[in-house]
């Protein structure tokens, strides 16, 4: 966008120019300036350049034929919007353009008795240039476009090596789940048995304490079976898993950081799905609207025991924001879970910052 600017600046001062030294009839003048600047802010859109560009260089070649009598300036003018052409039409669409445009420079170089064959010979050798620009141009436009088809062929691959890796732990858990439940919990089961037994046996308390004992490293044991048979994808440990995830899709760097007691700290799935979402949506915000690719993400503990987040990242050129769907959105989920957050930023950050309530 800054390149556009730069150009139609530069368009502007050749109009102007042209009329305050050229120009015998200064207010025609400026309305064909203001028909071609409205033509020129068009391009911005980038659909249907080339009647556009065409456009263009008509009006100019149609304000230099009636108004101007010296040609230079008007083949100058011509032979700029020409130039800007060659980093926006595809190759086609330019031949085209340069056959019509050349023939424009014919009729205007008529019109000049002193510069005809100069003024042709100065077009051929920016024509040149143009068609060297654009062929350029528009082979780093094709590059653009395979190494993005690429990119998303390869965090396809990427995506699928995490499932595949996701599937192939969860699945080596099962199967230490399932040793242990054969196993250690068929042991333990035969030893509170015989410990009931003995107990009846002897009447002897020893043996009951040692029962409830051992009851108790069944239920232990069962608890740890049933942890491992779950997905990990819970609190923590889902933050964990998103991050890496869109590390390696997103090529983006994530420095995650929690303070001391965090790791301990036991939400609710609800409150673990708003933590999920809430950094998800930050980082998904930070790749859309940021011009860096470092992230930052602190969990911490409040004075009350609370869990905090706080996602920085870097931005260059500080903007006015609004909220929108994904803010607000964000913004509501915390707050029915009775959090709170904070979304604002400073001159060269970008902070999304709250609180969940762990009771």
């Amino acid at each position: 966008m800054k390149s556009f600017w730069i150009r139609i600046g530069i368009f502007v001062l050749l109009w102007v120019y042209m009329i305050i030294t050229y120009s015998p009839n200064p207010p025609i003048s400026i309305l064909f300036f203001s028909i071609a600047l409205g033509l020129f802010f068009f391009l911005s859109l980038e659909k249907y350049l080339v009647f556009l560009y065409g456009g263009i260089c008509f009006v100019i070649f149609l304000h230099g034929f009636l108004l101007i009598e010296e040609a230079p300036i008007t083949v100058i003018i011509m032979l700029y919007v020409a130039t800007v052409s060659a980093f926006q039409l595809k190759e086609k669409h330019q031949t085209i353009y340069l056959v019509v445009h050349g023939l424009l420079i014919f009729g205007i170089s008529l019109t000049s008795d002193n510069y005809f064959f100069e003024l042709l010979f100065i077009s051929f050798i920016v024509y040149f240039f143009i068609v060297a620009m654009n062929h350029f141009t528009n082979t780093r436009i094709e590059q653009e476009e395979i190494y993005h088809q690429l990119l998303g062929e390869y965090r396809k691959l990427k995506r699928m090596n995490l499932v595949a890796e996701d599937d192939a732990r969860l699945q080596e858990r099962n199967r230490i789940a399932r040793d242990i439940h054969d196993s250690v919990g068929h042991r333990l089961t035969a030893l509170i048995m015989q410990l009931e037994v003995l107990a009846i046996q002897e009447n002897n308390e020893s043996f009951r304490e040692l029962k409830q004992m051992a009851e108790e490293s069944l239920e232990e044991t069962r608890h740890a079976v049933k942890a491992l048979q779950s997905d990990e994808n819970e609190g923590i440990a889902s933050v964990v898993h998103l991050i890496r995830r869109l590390e390696a899709e997103s090529h983006i760097t994530v420095q995650f950081t929690t303070k001391q007691g965090v790791l301990s700290v036991k939400l609710s799935n609800n409150k673990s799905v708003v933590l999920y979402r809430v950094i998800q949506e930050a980082l998904t915000n930070a790749m859309r609207h940021a011009q860096s690719r470092e992230i930052r993400i602190i969990l911490g503990k409040s004075a009350v025991g609370d869990l905090t987040f706080e996602i920085i990242n870097t931005i260059y050129h500080t903007r006015g924001f609004e909220f929108g769907f994904g803010l607000t959105n964000l913004k509501k989920r915390v707050e029915e879970i009775n959090g709170n957050v904070d979304v604002y930023q400073t001159e060269d950050q970008f902070i999304v910052k709250g609180t969940i309530p762990v009771q």
